[in-house]
């Protein structure tokens, strides 16, 4: 097995890192990624859905190019908020199971950064177990009448619609009668109210439905269906490479900090051991997030295979800031801001969440034991 890049997929990141370099990124004043108007940018050099079918609006470049822009953007510190959920999760999703009239309407939106999605997901006493969603779309007519409530929605403030998972059939078993809706925002009857993390981060919200009227043409896929879509659409989730890149800057950092300590000879073996172990982790992870990327390249939907890079990276994630927080000691209390110990402490309890988000560590074990390794339910 080769471990490199076609040279057509080294141009692309070339051109891509020219791009980012020249552009004059703004300042993220709001800490949240989200930026129309740097999206819009994107959007006019062919960034946005580049690995989409040409057909559909995209260059045609593939899921291993998508994981190569989604590694630089991350790494330029680019504003990718506005349209990423869009671009990676709504629109391939669209182009598998929306109709043509739902593929006209949303997919060149969505390219040319017109329109923002939220996931509507997680529902209170559910947890990661999206199949007992109990928000109700009840049909009258032409129209989904929906009431009940979604958590945990990130970006739900700012975006424009929701790609919303209901329930259309109370009586159906538990991973049937589930259905999903492309629902806007700005809909009488939505109310959506502020939940901040840990860090004191306003990126969380409660999302409440009351008589929420919905075209049932705003449906994806067949009535009661959704659970197949779904699993689906978390599989484009779960094998991104975000969740280890976006710690891989800081993560430098710590390490010129371990350098500058041991020059002082003050960093101990077991300390230095596991950095290095950090290191080689680092490394481990992206091939198995390049991995998904390469089934999805062959015309695979890599399902257990998204669970490992999950549970792989964002487990990675808490053992990075583990051992930084353990090499900074008492200083990993300030909060000065623009220090690297301010920097890790966030990061250290931004990093308790990231084996929940996107489904639990002990949701994607049991993928990998049932679908990966064949293992029975217990």
């Amino acid at each position: 097995m080769k471990f490199a890049f076609t040279p057509e997929q080294e141009q692309f990141r070339s051109e891509l890192t020219g791009f980012l370099r020249g552009e004059g990124l703004p300042r993220d004043e709001r800490g949240d990624g989200f930026d129309q108007a740097f999206s819009k940018r994107m959007s006019a050099h062919g960034y946005v859905g580049a690995a989409w079918p040409r057909e559909f609006g995209g260059r045609g470049l593939g899921p291993i190019e998508q994981m190569i822009y989604t590694e630089e953007m991350i790494l330029h510190d680019a504003p990718r908020g506005y349209h990423f959920t869009a671009e990676r999760q709504v629109g391939p999703s669209l182009i598998r199971h929306g109709t043509d009239a739902q593929k006209r309407e949303w997919l060149p939106r969505i390219v040319n950064a017109d329109v923002s999605f939220a996931l509507g997901l997680s529902e209170p006493g559910a947890g990661s177990d999206l199949a007992a969603a109990a928000t109700r779309a009840q049909r009258d007519g032409d129209e989904y009448v929906v009431n009940g409530q979604k958590i945990w929605t990130s970006n739900g403030h700012l975006c424009d619609a929701i790609w919303l998972v209901v329930r259309t059939d109370p009586d159906a078993p538990k991973h049937r009668g589930i259905s999903c809706l492309m629902v806007d925002l700005k809909s009488p009857g939505i109310t959506i109210r502020p939940l901040y993390d840990l860090t004191g981060e306003h990126h969380f919200n409660e999302v409440f439905f009351e008589d929420v009227r919905v075209p049932v043409d705003r449906r994806v896929g067949e009535e009661n269906r959704g659970w197949y879509i779904l699993a689906e659409h978390l599989d484009f989730e779960r094998s991104g490479i975000e969740r280890l890149v976006d710690l891989d800057r800081l993560f430098q950092r710590v390490m010129a900090a371990a350098g500058e300590v041991a020059a002082r000879g003050q960093l101990s073996d077991p300390l230095r051991w596991r950095l290095a172990e950090l290191k080689v982790g680092l490394e481990v992870g992206r091939l198995l997030c390049f991995r998904t990327a390469y089934l999805q390249s062959v015309g695979k939907v890599p399902n257990y295979e998204a669970s490992m890079a999950k549970v792989y990276g964002t487990e990675w994630s808490q053992r990075m800031m583990a051992v930084a927080m353990q090499m900074i000691g008492l200083d990993g209390a300030a909060h000065e801001d623009g220090t690297l110990a301010q920097s890790i402490a966030t990061g250290y309890r931004g990093a308790v969440s990231r084996t929940i988000a996107g489904g639990t560590s002990e949701i994607q074990r049991n993928i990998v034991a049932n679908r990966g390794l064949g293992l029975p339910r217990s």
